[in-house]
């Protein structure tokens, strides 16, 4: 059994508490909060211990490797003094908000064989991996177009959209990293535009954007179309669509259940999309900690490395330097 930590105890970091816990190669050694309360209601709930730091955590020879699900900003951090205790590391993203400490952070793990997973567990939903399969397969014939829907149910409140770091960086980079999983290359020319069509004062408050379609474009002519949106009312739409030369591959929303109603007032009635990333994403989350399992008793290193993570960043920040200059922007500009 590998033995994992978990730092960060806030809504993500109590859902990888639980999946690891549940997990049949792992189990849950201990957690950190800078709650110290919310840290010893998790342990208590699943069993694990609550430790004092993160530095007591990375000391532990009763721990194997840490799940880092703590705030945005000791990432960065806590990845390199996991790299440096010699403890593989899962970490949620983004890596950092600022594209500069990531690469300082990279600069200072180069060399290791620590293993450095980065949490884009949509790579590992079974619709989405299927439809890339498809496309490796050569069912659809050469791929031309990948359309990415992703849509929140509702707008986060204040508090979590002051820290989150801006649309781009906290919410669509994970369309980013989904966009270069299925093109197969590396996007060379962004374009974006956004703006604050839901709660237009308060996104003026924090100069913030809530509506976003970003347009990218590789080397070899392939096009992607990220469309993103802060509330959708019917639920948490996430929607990708393939198309090539030879056809098209579609994977879809979840529901509770697939029954339909007819009736005099309307016909194929359908139960709402699965309302949060949660609940939609709950088989991706434990294969992704399959694959962070896999990566610590094989000593390879892990699929989703901390590479894909700087460069969904840089695809960010190049969407954001095309927003402030109204223009097609060349992702070399930003790398």
């Amino acid at each position: 059994m590998v033995r994992i930590a978990v730092l960060g105890c806030g809504r993500i970091g109590q859902m990888h508490a639980a999946n690891v816990a549940r997990h049949p190669r792992a189990s849950l050694a201990m957690v950190y909060d800078i709650d110290a309360a919310a840290a010893e209601a998790v342990a208590e709930r699943e069993g694990a211990r609550a430790m004092a730091s993160a530095e007591e955590v990375l000391a532990s020879p009763e721990v194997d490797a840490v799940l880092i699900a703590s705030a945005t900003p000791t990432h960065a951090e806590y990845i390199e003094m996991a790299v440096e205790a010699g403890k593989p590391a899962l970490c949620e993203k983004p890596i950092h908000l600022d594209l500069a400490r990531v690469e300082a952070c990279r600069a200072r793990i180069a060399g290791s064989s620590v293993p450095v997973q980065i949490g884009f567990n949509r790579r590992f939903d079974p619709g989405h991996r299927a439809a890339r399969n498809a496309v490796l397969a050569g069912e659809i014939g050469d791929l031309h177009q990948v359309i990415i829907t992703s849509r929140d149910p509702e707008l986060p409140p204040r508090g979590y959209l002051e820290d989150a770091g801006g649309l781009l960086r906290d919410m669509t980079i994970h369309d980013f990293d989904l966009a270069r999983y299925m093109l197969g290359e590396e996007p060379v020319e962004v374009f974006a535009v956004a703006g604050a069509l839901i709660d237009p004062v308060l996104m003026g408050e924090l100069d913030e954007i809530d509506t976003a379609m970003i347009v990218m474009r590789t080397a070899s002519g392939m096009q992607c179309h990220i469309n993103n949106s802060r509330t959708a009312v019917y639920g948490y739409d996430q929607r990708i669509e393939l198309m090539g030369t030879k056809g098209m591959v579609q994977s879809g929303n979840r529901k509770p259940h697939e029954m339909r109603r007819y009736s005099a007032e309307s016909i194929e009635g359908a139960e709402p999309y699965l309302f949060f990333f949660i609940e939609r994403y709950t088989e991706a989350f434990m294969a992704e900690i399959d694959a962070f399992v896999d990566a610590i008793e094989t000593g390879e290193q892990p699929e989703v490395s901390f590479e894909d993570g700087r460069r969904a960043l840089i695809l960010a920040e190049a969407a954001y330097k095309s927003l402030s200059e109204k223009r097609l922007v060349q992702v070399s500009e930003i790398a």
